[in-house]
């Protein structure tokens, strides 16, 4: 047997990767609140705007908008000592092999077989006999002809080029450290606050005081090292600059790729001989760009260049353009907190965890589960009968959805439960999870005995090391766990019901139940490996036992929203139920329905079903609901009005008063009040604000259902009305009817 798995004594996402630095680039896939707020949480220390790729006339709004978002600094990354191609008569243009075209003066607008480059002089600059490489050589073209209008280029290789792409001269040429645009942000930035600047292709000690000179004596300065004269005035520029910054992209236009990883790591050492701090950037996740996980050279690349001593990590398309810039950061971050680890394997390996999910709940996820070995010897056991739910709660219990608890309660973790919401040991519990059994089926069973629990056919399916025996007087009980002793209340009534013997004891899974829905089943490790593969560190988790109607869909997307979650986490309730309430499986097959119909924002949501019953103890119950998501990963979960209430036995504000009351347990309510349909806006609301609106159930959906009526589109989506439909063409059962 496994006692424990994925240990998670690491930092949560909202702790910052603290000495070794992350720089992300905003760009068009990232200049938004939730992935700005995302990355800020992930420990981003530098914003970088590339003004290669941002309009004059729009800086001044793209500054404002990101420190609406966020307090982390900004940096202001010039355009430098470097040519670009300018317009083109199409976005992108192809240069056949052995062709002939005319670069032009930026004063004249290029032709279908013209091209022209920044800064406007260039093109009077060249020189019969130059070779220029164009968008990371993606053609190569020498100069023929030159005369005052322009020059005519032969294609010594061709290739596809784009507008606003780096082209590299193979001869030296006298360049301004700083563009007329670079002179004109850096007065933007400064008024706007901005401290940080990085200066583009550093070629002299003198390019570092100009900038210097333009930005402020307390201004911080990032000398970009990318060209040969950087590299060669090395030890003057970094003497001059607060840190430096590898740009390996740029520097392999001038420098043979293979030679790349040795210049890194000359720049890095004498960059920390001189003091400074050192960055690294170009090509640390461009997998990522468009796939969801890196490539092994990629996460290579990231150790070593953290083991040579880089102070700094820097994502530029990555988080610019790419399809996931959240999930590149998370990337990084469980990098370095791997890299911190120290603690290398030897002989052996251990499985470290390096996510950033939040820890389950007491530190360690439990993991129970016999192996073979345990499973022959349990085989000559004892066996006892016990009642469905009792297995329910054995099966959850050893695979850690009710971590920290590794088995059913003794009468000290009972009485300090019901009486102050705690463990023993002090960690938040608020809920009873006890195995009772009749007088009749206690006889012959003893403490420090093993025994196989069954169900009612006798097949094992979990070992219980009973470590006490003892009883209770359930009307006590009653009033401790659910603040009433009235047998109108269902849960007091089961417990009655229920055998006054409590058996206390570890239990280990055996074999697990084959339950009616197990393509949505997901255990809490399989959950946490999944949204670690996903690139998630913040969930939303949703419990539910009804379809989704349309006050539900928009509390998630609420939720996704106002937490600015990478996923939300859909865990419908799957196990015993009342007559009348949806099965399980009309729940799941509607939000499938739902999630096909593309309802939630593209990747990001999972359905997984959670085996368990309604345990009818209100507020300790959601509180409950929300410790077994936590366990699942979810850093967040959804509280409605009267979260999981009975009847009128419990305070529809219940269950947000006892949250308060506990303080941070490691997973953040989001609350929501009731929400109804205000038919005259058009939208829903919170009922109670003000509105007339109309109040929206699964009580009404399952009315409407039952008589046949029709269910109007703003109860239900016609995803899910077409689920419902297409269960009952098929004779299949909506609601539960047994007992």
């Amino acid at each position: 047997m496994t006692d424990t798995l994925s240990p998670s004594n690491g930092p949560t996402d909202q702790q910052q990767i603290s000495e070794i630095e992350l720089l992300c680039t905003l760009g068009p896939a990232s200049m938004n609140e939730r992935t700005i707020q995302r990355l800020t949480d992930l420990g981003v220390t530098l914003f970088r705007i590339n003004l290669s790729h941002t309009d004059a006339a729009d800086l001044a709004a793209v500054i404002a908008t990101v420190q609406s978002f966020t307090d982390v600094p900004i940096c202001l990354d010039t355009e430098g000592a470097q040519i670009r191609t300018a317009a083109l008569a199409d976005d992108m243009q192809d240069l056949r092999e052995n062709d002939f075209i005319r670069a032009v003066g930026a004063d004249h607008p290029a032709g279908n077989r013209e091209i022209t480059f920044h800064p406007d002089h260039i093109v009077g600059a060249l020189e019969v006999g130059d070779i220029l490489s164009i968008d990371f050589n993606a053609a190569l073209v020498q100069v023929v002809e030159a005369d005052a209008t322009g020059c005519l280029l032969r294609v010594l290789t061709g290739g596809r080029i784009g507008k606003n792409k780096a082209v590299t001269l193979q001869r030296p040429i006298t360049m301004a450290p700083l563009t007329e645009k670079d002179r004109a942000a850096i007065a933007v930035g400064r008024k706007a606050g901005i401290r940080h600047f990085a200066l583009s292709f550093a070629n002299t000690p003198a390019d570092v005081d100009e900038i210097r000179r333009l930005s402020g004596e307390d201004s911080v300065i990032i000398s970009k090292i990318e060209c040969i004269n950087g590299y060669n005035n090395l030890r003057e520029i970094a003497a001059l600059s607060d840190a430096v910054l590898i740009d390996r992209g740029d520097l392999s236009r001038e420098i043979p790729i293979e030679q790349i990883p040795s210049i890194q790591k000359r720049i890095t050492a004498t960059a920390k001989a001189c003091g400074v701090k050192v960055y690294v950037a170009t090509n640390l996740l461009e997998t990522m760009v468009e796939a969801p996980v890196p490539t092994r050279a990629e996460v290579n690349d990231i150790f070593n260049t953290l083991a040579d001593g880089a102070d700094g990590l820097v994502l530029a398309a990555e988080t610019a353009i790419g399809v996931n810039p959240v999930a590149c950061a998370n990337m990084v971050v469980r990098l370095v907190r791997e890299f911190r680890r120290k603690d290398f394997p030897a002989d052996t390996y251990t499985l470290g965890d390096t996510s950033l999910l939040v820890p389950p709940h007491g530190g360690t996820l439990i993991s129970r589960v016999a192996l073979p070995e345990e499973r022959d010897r349990a085989a000559q056991l004892p066996r006892v009968e016990v009642e469905r739910e009792d297995l329910v709660d054995a099966e959850q219990i050893a695979l850690g959805t009710f971590s920290p608890l590794r088995g059913f309660m003794d009468r000290e973790m009972l009485d300090s439960v019901l009486d102050t919401y705690r463990l023993p040991d002090g960690t938040v519990w608020p809920l009873p999870v006890v195995l009772r059994l009749p007088a009749e089926r206690v006889a012959g069973l003893k403490a420090q005995s093993r025994v196989v629990l069954t169900g009612p056919g006798g097949d094992p399916h979990s070992l219980l090391e009973i470590s006490e025996i003892f009883e209770i007087d359930p009307a006590a009980v009653a009033e401790r766990w659910f603040g009433t002793i009235s047998q109108d209340h269902p849960g007091v009534r089961r417990l009655f019901e229920g055998g006054r013997t409590l058996i206390a004891g570890d239990v280990t899974l055996i074999t697990p139940t084959q339950h009616d829905n197990p393509r949505y089943e997901l255990s809490p490790s399989q959950l946490r490996l999944i949204f670690t593969h996903k690139g998630w560190s913040r969930v939303v988790g949703f419990h539910t036992r009804n379809v989704a109607h349309r006050a539900h869909e928009h509390i998630q997307l609420q939720a996704l929203e106002q937490t600015h979650a990478d996923g939300l986490l859909i865990s419908p309730v799957a196990g015993k139920r009342k007559p009348g309430d949806f099965l399980a499986e009309t729940v799941l097959d509607c939000y499938q329905a739902l999630i096909d119909s593309g309802a939630y924002p593209e990747g990001r949501a999972l359905l997984s079903s959670f085996h368990t019953y309604p345990r009818y103890a209100g507020p300790r119950e959601a509180v409950f609901t929300a410790l077994c998501r936590k366990n699942m990963g979810c850093s967040h979960f959804i509280i409605g009005r009267d979260h999981t209430g009975v009847g009128d036995f419990y305070a529809p504000d219940a269950s947000q008063t006892l949250f308060g009351e506990l303080g941070d347990i490691g997973i953040q309510p989001v609350f929501f009040d009731a929400i109804g349909y205000n038919a005259t806006a058009e939208r829903y609301v919170e009922a109670g604000g003000g509105d007339e609106v109309t109040a929206i159930s699964a009580t009404l959906v399952r009315d409407l259902m039952t008589a046949d009526e029709d269910i109007p589109d703003w109860l239900l989506s016609s995803s899910v009305v077409k689920a419902l439909s297409d269960r009952v063409a098929r004779g299949d059962a909506l609601f539960e009817t047994v007992k």
